[in-house]
């Protein structure tokens, strides 16, 4: 059985699946005495990946202890570890790491792995017995998986459907300035080997070249990369003492449930038996001498105030303090030190945690392209459909792209497996319209199967039937993205007219997330199995209302009125507020609206939509819009989101431009617009072949503004160079800076010559500049006008990275003296590799010559052409440097300063 088996009649993997992170799981059953007046406030914003798992039954688990001799001998070492890091048995347990990511090997994973103090072998039979009931109890939360419903029997074992996802170390830099899928179309290159790829049991291995301890890990990841799945099968193979048998006790404590309680004061102590009441009896002292493990899982759906810097101090497990407070001390080190923690975040959160607090970062990607055949094949025993839907999805790139998100593999198995074995066959999807769509279809179909035992008919009727309660859904989806909400309590569905009967049926589509059994929790947790679905719905609402001239509704999404607009005058205005977005959160909502604007794709859903205009005139004007749409103020990566609107109305054109034009042997006769260099810089930078050089002076454009739009291309060539002037701003160097932070980055030469650079702006270049991943040789920076300032951030940068850099040009800015001495204090490190100076005309006197000649004196190894030609200099005042050109010792050869 594959990992997101869709066994209950359509239902989506859970929350705690590879591919479904619906969060449909429960928490444990909640004991403590009165915790039932507890309830969470309406709305939780920003949903995390929690792993919501099977209840254990409390009750039974003195006599689940009885029965558990298969797991004794793990639970005496648990025990035994908590009093000693490395006792007789545990010596080589200790080291069951591996030096390089690969198969769970034990022998190998005996090898490397951290070390920690050793301290006298633990004789404390109570503590066994409290930490074996403790393993047993996270061995039944976690041993299964289920298929999104509530029905028992349907749960699947967890290392049956286990599919391993791709993790890495460090994260990709485009974080919180983008749609999560558009994150994925333009890093979805850096998916590769040359990221260092980590196994999830192994996140706080200590790699060989370094130097302490991991304790602190940090794991981002889009919704639906598989977070709380990494979280689940990280606790199930402690529980069953395959790895990480050094940890003493792994403790889930979920941000979401701690929202709950954000207004009480606890201790440690009495935090952890809250929700974990297997530990009721564990003392202070106990717990002091364990080594354990705290899991926070979902940090983009905290509501507690987490300050880093002002929170008081707390290192006492008995000592009573806000939530937050205790977060905040167990983070630091503060409170029980020998503590490892470890926090899962979706990448718009995770700079909520001070990066001095983390040991290490990890990215959970989902899949790779390796991983996202064996899934299909998995999935889909069949090997001929396997590979008929491999092959079909990897001619659409945003298909392709989008199955890095397990779920929507899940989606698009579903969708494709029933198209394909049933008589609905028709066209397959080609964008992702087409397959929400058809999967809205086959969940409501199978929905209708299942519950009212009537038969398939056509689109148009079931949708009709179901009319009511799918618009219902979609209002829901639509009010609280406008609001970031992507989790829903009960009297939102009723504020929205839904019964909850209603919506559980539609359990394909939305998921109940906590289960009714957990006392702590009085009201049930419901959220869409993906943010793709809520925004899809959301759209399908959004359309409904303008089909039915439910004006309120689109002015108040607008912010303007709006009086019965054509539908390409609607689509524009949905298009402009999206651009207007920091964050592009409305980046899908506006493709899925144009989408539906597809004849195919209203005749699939029927009634849903109503009836719209079908004049085709409306449709070439809505596409004309599209065309002519100018970015200005919004960053390139966003403007490529127009081109998909257009791949989404399946107007191809511009994309069939773009490809005559790479064929073209007679590239500088053509004069692109703003659109066709939206949709060039896409494709180069999706190619799989890295440009030697990218000059974008060699395209003709028909304004700057398309010169802006093929910045993106910066992503996928070893030399850019783009001379100004350019009227670029700080949204445009970003995407360079993020170029240059790229793990897997080719640029190894960067000319930006004639583009006047504000302080500002040069500030975000040197954020690519000082990162480690910088590969940077040639840098120049010819008539820029860079301040003092400027030159400083420069030197600080070239200081953190000084190991590539070999020919850096910065002629023609006023540097004077002032703004030279920073530059030489760079200069003279013995770390500076700089073989090629050029600074012609920047207002240089003797001063900086003597200067110069120190710094070179302090490093004489590299330095082999220096021009300070243009300078207020004279004979006497480079004759040191004339005499360091003569030396033997020094490596200077060339040094030009006569005009």
């Amino acid at each position: 059985m594959d990992q997101c088996e869709d066994t209950q009649e359509g239902a989506p993997p859970s929350k705690s699946t590879l591919c479904g992170e619906d969060e449909s799981q429960s928490k444990a059953q909640r004991n403590q005495p009165g915790s039932g007046s507890r309830s969470g406030s309406s709305c939780v914003s920003f949903r995390s990946d929690l792993s919501k798992i099977t209840n254990p039954d409390f009750k039974s688990i003195s006599s689940s202890v009885k029965r558990g001799q298969e797991v004794t001998q793990r639970v005496q070492f648990a025990a035994s570890s908590c009093g000693s890091m490395k006792n007789d048995r545990s010596k080589n347990d200790l080291q069951k790491f591996r030096a390089e990511p690969g198969p769970s090997d034990s022998q190998e994973k005996k090898k490397n792995g951290p070390q920690f103090a050793e301290r006298p072998r633990s004789t404390d039979v109570g503590l066994q017995e409290i930490l074996g009931e403790h393993q047993i109890s996270l061995r039944s939360r976690s041993e299964h998986v289920a298929e999104g419903t509530e029905e028992a029997g349907r749960e699947t074992l967890l290392n049956e459907v286990y599919t391993e996802l791709y993790i890495t170390v460090e994260l990709r830099p485009e974080v919180n300035t983008q749609h999560e899928v558009m994150q994925l179309e333009t890093t979805t290159k850096t998916n590769k080997l040359q990221d260092t790829a980590i196994k999830n049991p192994d996140i706080f291995k200590v790699f060989p070249d370094q130097h302490r301890s991991i304790r602190v890990v940090l794991t981002s990841g889009v919704a639906g990369a598989g977070k709380s799945f990494s979280v689940q099968k990280f606790t199930l193979d402690w529980a069953e003492g395959s790895e990480n048998r050094d940890i003493s006790a792994v403790v889930p404590l979920s941000f979401r449930e701690m929202n709950l309680i954000r207004d009480e004061q606890h201790s440690l102590l009495t935090l952890i038996q809250l929700f974990h009441p297997t530990l009721q009896k564990i003392s202070a002292e106990q717990l002091s001498v364990c080594k354990l493990l705290f899991i926070f899982d979902g940090l983009d759906e905290s509501r507690l105030s987490l300050d880093f810097n002002n929170s008081p101090v707390v290192s006492d497990v008995t000592q009573k303090s806000s939530v937050n407070v205790l977060i905040t001390n167990l983070i630091q080190g503060c409170l029980l030190p020998s503590a490892l923690v470890w926090i899962t975040s979706r990448p718009a959160a995770a700079n909520q945690i001070p990066p001095s607090c983390v040991d290490r970062l990890t990215e959970v990607r989902g899949f790779n392209d390796a991983q996202k055949e064996e899934y299909f094949r998995r999935r889909i025993p069949d090997e001929v459909l396997s590979s008929r839907i491999i092959s079909h999805i990897k001619g659409s790139m945003s298909l392709y792209i989008m199955c890095e998100v397990p779920v929507f593999c899940w989606i698009t198995a579903v969708v494709l497996e029933n198209m394909l074995t049933t008589e609905q066959r028709g066209e397959l999807p080609t964008t992702l319209t087409d397959m929400y769509s058809h999967f809205l279809m086959v969940q409501t179909k199978r929905k209708k199967n299942k519950y009212q035992q009537e038969h398939w008919t056509s689109p148009q009727e079931l949708t009709e039937t179901d009319r009511e309660v799918l618009l219902k859904l979609g209002r829901l989806a639509f009010e609280h993205l406008e609001k970031g909400n992507i989790m829903f309590y009960q009297e939102d569905l009723q504020q929205c007219g839904l019964d909850v009967t209603e919506a559980s049926v539609y359990s394909g589509v939305c998921t109940e997330i906590f289960r009714r059994e957990c006392e702590i929790f009085q009201k049930p947790v419901y959220s869409f199995v993906h943010l793709s679905v809520q925004e899809f719905l959301a759209a399908v609402y959004m359309f409904h209302c303008y089909s039915n001239k439910k004006e309120k509704v689109i002015e108040d999404f607008l912010m303007n009125n709006i009086e019965n607009p054509s539908l390409d005058e609607f689509l524009s205005r949905v298009m402009q507020k999206s651009l207007q977005s920091k964050t592009g959160h409305l980046d899908l909502l506006v493709r899925f609206l144009h989408g539906l604007s597809v004849e195919s794709n209203q005749k699939l859903l029927g009634g849903l939509l109503d009836q719209t205009e079908k004049n085709p005139e409306t449709i070439q004007r809505a596409i004309k819009n599209l065309k002519k749409i100018n970015g200005k103020r919004v960053s390139p990566d966003r403007s490529i989101n127009i081109y998909h609107c257009l791949m989404e109305m399946k107007d191809l054109s511009v994309h069939q431009e773009i490809q005559e034009f790479l064929k073209s042997e007679n590239k500088s006769e053509k004069t692109l617009s703003e659109i066709q260099c939206s949709a060039l810089a896409y494709t180069l930078q999706m190619s799989e072949e890295v440009l030697d050089e990218l000059n974008l002076y060699q395209y003709f454009t028909s304004s700057y503004e398309g010169i802006r739009r093929l910045i993106p291309t910066v992503r996928n060539c070893r030399k850019f160079i783009l001379l100004g002037p350019c009227g670029l701003s700080e949204i445009d160097y970003e995407i360079v800076a993020s170029a240059l932070k790229t793990n897997s980055s080719h640029l190894t030469e960067l000319d930006l010559r004639n583009n006047t650079l504000q302080d500002s702006s040069f500030a975000v270049l040197c954020s690519g500049l000082e990162s480690l991943n910088c590969r940077l040789q040639t840098l120049r920076f010819i008539c820029c006008s860079l301040s003092e300032i400027s030159c400083e951030a420069l030197v600080s940068a070239l200081k953190k990275n000084p190991s590539n850099l070999t020919e850096l040009d910065l002629s023609r800015n006023n540097l004077q003296d002032s703004g030279f001495l920073h530059l030489c204090s760079f200069l003279e490190r013995s770390d500076c590799r700089l073989q090629t100076l050029r600074l012609m005309n920047c207002s240089l006197s003797k001063i900086s010559c003597a200067v110069l000649v120190s710094a070179l004196k302090s490093n004489p190894c590299h330095l082999i052409e220096l021009d300070l030609r243009e300078n207020d200099l004279h004979s006497s005042d480079v004759q040191q440097l004339q005499d360091l050109v003569e030396s033997p010792n020094f490596k200077l050869q060339t040094l030009r300063w006569k005009v």
